[in-house]
Order: C-alpha cells, then sequence, then structure tokens
C-alpha cells in the first residue's frame, strides 16, 4: 500500500514539473535541466531566460489551501545548497542566478514565486 501511495505521488510530481515546465516556457524560459542531484538536495528544474538562471523548486498540493505550507525555509535550504553546487555548470560568465517556486494544484495555473531566497532568508 505505501508503495502505491509513494508511486502515485511521484507520478503527481513529475506531471506536476512537466506542467511548470510548460508555463515558464510561455514566460520565455528555456529548461536547461530536469531533477538534477546534488549532495544533499535536488533542483526540480534550472531554466534560463536571458543572463538569468533559476533554480526552480516544484510543489503540487491536491488542495489549494494546502499550498501554503507547501514550502518552508528547511525545505527551501536544500533546493539553495543544490544550487549552489550546481551552478558552476549552469551559469555561463555574467550570468545571475535565483531561486523559484512553482506552485501548483488541480484547476489552477501554476503560480510563480520568482526570487525567494536572499541572503539566507526566505522572501
Amino acid at each position: 500500500m505505501a508503495d502505491r501511495r509513494r508511486a502515485a505521488a511521484e507520478s503527481r510530481g513529475r506531471r506536476a514539473e512537466r506542467w511548470a515546465a510548460w508555463a515558464l516556457r510561455l514566460k520565455g524560459w528555456r529548461i536547461l535541466d530536469q531533477r538534477v542531484r546534488a549532495a544533499g538536495g535536488e533542483v526540480d528544474l534550472i531554466a534560463r531566460r536571458g543572463r538569468m538562471v533559476a533554480f526552480v523548486e516544484v510543489k503540487w498540493r491536491d488542495r489549494v489551501e494546502d499550498l501554503d505550507l507547501a514550502i518552508d525555509a528547511r525545505r527551501l535550504r536544500r533546493v539553495v545548497e543544490a544550487a549552489r553546487q550546481l551552478a558552476p555548470r549552469y551559469l555561463k560568465k555574467g550570468d545571475d542566478m535565483r531561486i523559484d517556486v512553482m506552485l501548483l494544484a488541480p484547476r489552477r495555473w501554476p503560480h510563480h514565486l520568482a526570487n525567494v531566497w536572499h541572503d539566507g532568508l526566505m522572501a
């Protein structure tokens, strides 16, 4: 039973990442990579628009009301640490980087929170 729930959650997460990637593409972003692991964390999407590279955490919830609790400082720190490790691989000289979050729920356009991490604090 737990394996079935885990597989269903994994499937929802992958679907949410695909939707988030398309939403970013529609906003002019180019997806550089998906589900990239680094020591201590993972980045769901890495996207570029001009000289900006965004390391994007994607969260899906079955209810819109639950999106407020989908991301917290502890979870975001793992993304930040992974982004720091991965940055040399994706950034070119003169590029800027930021941490973004995409929140998704049924029958709702993805909500894009840009630049959510400032000097170790959530924005």
